[in-house]
This record gives structure tokens, C-alpha cells and sequence, in this order.
């Protein structure tokens, strides 16, 4: 499969413990290899909606009668999906963060190791584009971004220095981003701080982790009583907010105790966080830093 390469693919459909005649989600699209697989194990009364705000993700779209593809971000899954008349469904599927086909098609802008224009949306509709966010914000929201985002010690630094080379002229493209930032860039770790940089603009170009914790407060309410959510994440900060809800049903603070001192939480984990295989990451690289939780409601 040229478009993306499922990662985890039986793990994270495992975990879902399908049911022939359940209803499934699949939210984050893509090149369709775990909804194929989904689809492989349900009866003919199953049902599959799938997620992609991407419009590329659209011709990879399934033909089967049981598969609805909804050309949308998954931050709305309950409103869509109570277009279609569904209330509750049996499992969750998220594999979070950049296809291989977003990475590796240069014009989109994802990527380091291509010259291309600073986009990076994964919603091409989108007014919020790379190339704004280095040209228009303040030198503090940079900072702020690269050092949330990206965990950045030198995030001020870096910022002083995009707002600098700014004022001579645009920066428009990730080689001259590159460029840009040469001096803060030994070689030994120009790779890692590079990608630190690009995510930390795609998370703020997408609204990433915004759009993953509304997509996680919709759980409690979506999932039957022994549905499943399965979430795969790439980077610290997706899985810290995934491992955090799981456990105490908040992203910041601590659930609150009743008289008795006991804590009411609306999911709980199944098993524990599972990684690929050395084989698995040996045949697609990008699969090194993926982190598989499942959970279920209490």
C-alpha cells in the first residue's frame, strides 16, 4: 500500500474485539488499511464509518455497502455520525498523526527533506497554513508553540531568529526555514531539532491536540457499555493525553473523591500499551515511536 502503511494493524483491530453485526469507526482514514481490516471481520450486517478531512484520503475510499467514508475531522464524530442515526457504537479506532503519503508528497509541506512551501494542513480548506504561522504570529506564540509543541529548550532563540529574517523578507518555503535557522542547527542534531520544529507548526496548523481531546470527551457518551477505543499515537504529548483520560477521565488536575474517597472515572484501560514489533519497525520505520493504548468504558 503506497498511500500509508497501517501501523499495528492486528493489534489495534484486535483490541476492538469486533462484533459481526457491530458498529465501528475508523477516524482517522487514510489509505483505508485498518478499515479493510475491519471490514474483513464483520458480518453483513456490520457497519464501518471512517473519518479524513484530507481530500487526497477520498480516493482511496471503499466500495462496500457497509462502509460510509465522511469527508470530515473526527473532532465532530458525534455530529456526523447522528446524521447517519447512529448514537453508540461498539469501537474506536484513532492512528494518530501524519500519513506516509502526507509526508511523502513534497507540495504538502509536511516534510524536511523536501523544498516546498510551508503548509502542512492536513484540511487544505484551512486559512491556517505553516507559512502564516511563521510569518504572522508574534515572536511569543512562536516561542510558545516551539516550546509546547516541539520541546524546544532554544524555543525563544528560534523564534528571535524566524522574526529577524521575517523583516528582510517572507519565509516561504522549509528550505529557506532551514536556512533560516542554520546557526541553532549543529549537524549531529539537525534532523531531530528540525522535525521538533515541524511538528511543533503542524500541531498548531492542525489544532492537533485540541482536536484529539474533544475527540476523547466524546467517548464516554459514544461508546456501547463494552465498546472499545483504540488509539494509536506517535509523540509524547498525544499519549500523555490519551494514557491521562484513560486513567482519570480529565486532562488536567485529579478526579474529585466522593465521601467515601472514591474516584468515579468514565474509562478504564484494557491490557497494557503496546509497541511494534522489531520486525514490524524494521520493514516501516515510521512505526518506531507508535504507542497503542485501548480502553473501555467503566
Amino acid at each position: 500500500m503506497n498511500y500509508h502503511s497501517p501501523v499495528l494493524l492486528k493489534e489495534s483491530v484486535d483490541a476492538l474485539n469486533i462484533k459481526e453485526d457491530g458498529v465501528y469507526v475508523d477516524v482517522t482514514f487514510g489509505g483505508g488499511g485498518h478499515s479493510r481490516e475491519i471490514l474483513s471481520r464483520l458480518g453483513e450486517n456490520g457497519r464501518l464509518f471512517a473519518f479524513d478531512q484530507d481530500p487526497d484520503a477520498q480516493q482511496n475510499k471503499i466500495d462496500d455497502d457497509r462502509f460510509v467514508l465522511i469527508g470530515e475531522n473526527f473532532r465532530f464524530i458525534s455530529r456526523f455520525l447522528r446524521f447517519y442515526g447512529v448514537k453508540k457504537v461498539d469501537g474506536v479506532l484513532a492512528d494518530l498523526g501524519v500519513s506516509s503519503h502526507q509526508f511523502d508528497e513534497a507540495e504538502r509541506g509536511f516534510s524536511t527533506r523536501f523544498d516546498a512551501d510551508l503548509d502542512m494542513r492536513m484540511d487544505q480548506k484551512s486559512d491556517l497554513s505553516a507559512k502564516k504561522i511563521i510569518n504572522k504570529y508574534e515572536e511569543k506564540e512562536l516561542a510558545d508553540i516551539l516550546f509546547l509543541y516541539g520541546e524546544l529548550r532554544s524555543a525563544r532563540a528560534l523564534a528571535k531568529t524566524i522574526v529577524e529574517a521575517r523583516e528582510e523578507e517572507d519565509i516561504e518555503t522549509s528550505f529557506q526555514l532551514k536556512e533560516v535557522l542554520q546557526k541553532h542547527l549543529p549537524k549531529a542534531k539537525e534532523h531531530k531539532i528540525l522535525a521538533q520544529i515541524f511538528q511543533a507548526v503542524r500541531i498548531e496548523v492542525n489544532q492537533e491536540l485540541e482536536v484529539l481531546k474533544e475527540f476523547l470527551e466524546q467517548m464516554p457518551k459514544l461508546l456501547n457499555d463494552d465498546g472499545r477505543l483504540s488509539v494509536i499515537s506517535y509523540h509524547s504529548l498525544e499519549d500523555r493525553l490519551v494514557k491521562r483520560f484513560i486513567r482519570t477521565g480529565l486532562f488536567v488536575g485529579e478526579p474529585e473523591k466522593d465521601f467515601y474517597g472514591n474516584i468515579s472515572v468514565p474509562m478504564q484501560k484494557v491490557g497494557k500499551m503496546i509497541v511494534p514489533t522489531k520486525e514490524e519497525i524494521k520493514v516501516n520505520n515510521r512505526a518506531r515511536s507508535a504507542k497503542l493504548r485501548i480502553a473501555t468504558l467503566k
